[in-house]
């Protein structure tokens, strides 16, 4: 090759390189490049109500391929608020002044959509008093709107040892709170769990229940960790009377209105150390009965309806192992624990509590929320008195080995971990990923060693859903202290009909 063709080789060789090599830089970067994709603006922001101090927006959710977490709401281009739904009331406002309100969505890795169209509001006019001379009679405020579902919200008495009491619960979305637990005593009645905290955490109920006066408080009984000596309890006419009177005697004398009989479990499972017998599925009927008839006789006293409920297994060993069909004759409702479908103590990752049972192959057993609730109905509960368990914490798994979402996967430790500590922990940390399956319709993360399993403001919302369509009873939250502000709860309570 002579002289001349190799300087023009040369030269168009540098040409490519100074034309195209850039753009594939560009590419690769591009690649690199993480995902920053905003929401779509909120639309038809609209005021559903106005007063002189407030106003109630509601407006057309954003949509994201990620999922929408959460909403911010603006107060004259000033930031104010975040919601959690597609609706918000604005306080503290001034009368008769203007104000122009937007709203942006915010997905879960933090990105935020572009403003909604501008709403301008114009606050009511301060009310005249009227004439002194003849004041109109007194207006009798209307009685407070009844909730159509129930919301329960177990509180643990151990919260109080982080600075949890009564008195720091979300109580504006429950209807119900259940204080977990009571023991059972060597007398086989109904005996303080925690003396130490019980007692004041009692008093700070009570004055819950002043600033909330439609919500019942019921004693939860029993738990993982106390049921040993049901099956004694249950087990004769007159140790059945007993407990059913102690458990008169303790509600009046600390101010419930009602028993929850938490009997983890009739017949078989829950602590090596409990007491079971075959015998336990029909004594378990005639304990039910024994409370119920006791509970009605003081509620004719007193001129007032005492309450009784259960908390319920999830799985078929429940419903087999209890007269599933009698038992509802004497229970106001049941909260069904359908949650700890999956845990630490299977073999391989899962979810804790899918609202529908995975179509796809895995290597364990399947169960969900909504094969649990159908089991119940099939064999004779009925869905009107059925509470579904919504957990307000997952579970995380380590040392999890080539995978590229971490689910159906062996792994070395296991523990379960509260929806506060995910969101503050590891919801926002880049490291992990959200999955969230179609079916299950519930979300999980994964960084390539480490897979949390939980629930989210999108899940619950399917779950409340959920609860409306089958015409269920409500929904109980375990336990309250895992998500202190209620994030969870007012989720559910937004889609409850």
């Amino acid at each position: 090759m002579n002289k001349v063709k190799r300087i023009a080789i040369l030269s168009l060789f540098f040409f490519i390189s100074a034309s195209f090599l850039p753009q594939f830089g560009i590419i690769a970067s591009a690649k690199k490049r993480v995902d920053t994709q905003a929401p779509t603006a909120p639309s038809s922001l609209s005021a559903t109500g106005i007063t002189q101090n407030s106003i109630s927006l509601s407006w057309s959710p954003s949509y994201d391929n990620k999922g929408v977490a959460s909403y911010q709401v603006y107060k004259n281009s000033t930031y104010v608020a975040t919601a959690y739904s597609t609706t918000y009331t604005l306080t503290g406002l001034t009368a008769s002044t203007s104000y122009s309100i937007t709203v942006k969505a915010k997905d879960y890795s933090g990105n935020l959509s572009l403003s909604s169209t501008a709403l301008n509001v114009v606050t009511l006019a301060p009310i005249q008093p009227p004439d002194p001379v003849q004041p109109p009679d007194p207006v009798q405020p209307p009685d407070p709107v009844q909730s159509t579902k129930i919301a329960v919200g177990y509180y643990a008495s151990w919260g109080a040892y982080n600075g949890y009491t009564p008195l720091n619960i979300p109580a504006a979305n429950l209807t119900h709170i259940n204080y977990a637990f009571a023991n059972i005593g060597t007398d086989l009645k109904i005996a303080l769990g925690d003396p130490a905290v019980d007692i004041t955490n009692f008093s700070k109920l009570s004055e819950l229940k002043k600033q909330y006066p439609n919500i019942k408080t019921l004693i939860s009984i029993g738990g993982w960790e106390w049921s040993g000596k049901f099956s004694d309890v249950a087990l004769t006419d007159s140790s059945r009377d007993a407990f059913a009177v102690s458990v008169v005697n303790f509600i009046k004398q600390y101010g419930f209105d009602g028993a929850d009989l938490d009997w983890e479990y009739p017949v078989s499972g829950g602590l090596s150390s409990n007491v079971n017998r075959p015998a336990d599925k029909t004594n378990f009927t005639l304990l039910l009965k024994a409370i119920r008839q006791k509970l009605d006789a003081q509620g004719n006293i007193d001129n007032k309806k005492y309450l009784l409920t259960i908390a319920g297994g999830a799985g078929s060993f429940y419903t087999e192992n209890t007269e599933i069909d009698l038992i509802h004759n004497y229970l106001d409702y049941a909260n069904v624990m359908t949650y700890d479908i999956h845990g630490p103590w299977d073999s391989y990752t899962d979810f804790n509590a899918p609202l529908y049972t995975p179509t796809e192959s895995s290597p364990q057993y399947k169960c969900s929320t909504d094969s649990s609730i159908q089991d119940w109905i099939s064999k004779g509960f009925p869905a009107s008195k059925i509470v579904v368990g919504i957990p307000l914490y997952g579970y995380i798994y380590s040392g999890i080995t080539n995978s590229t979402d971490g689910l159906y996967k062996a792994f070395t430790n296991g523990s379960s971990i509260t929806y506060d500590k995910i969101v503050s922990t590891y919801l926002n940390n880049t490291s992990y990923t959200r999955h969230y399956h179609s079916v299950a319709d519930v979300p999980w993360l994964f960084n390539g060693s480490t897979f949390i399993s939980y629930d989210d403001v999108q899940s619950v919302t399917e779950k409340a859903k959920y609860i409306t369509q089958n015409n269920l009873a409500g929904a109980a939250f375990w336990e309250l202290s895992q998500n202190k502000d209620g994030t969870i709860i007012w989720a559910v309570h937004d889609n409850l009909n």
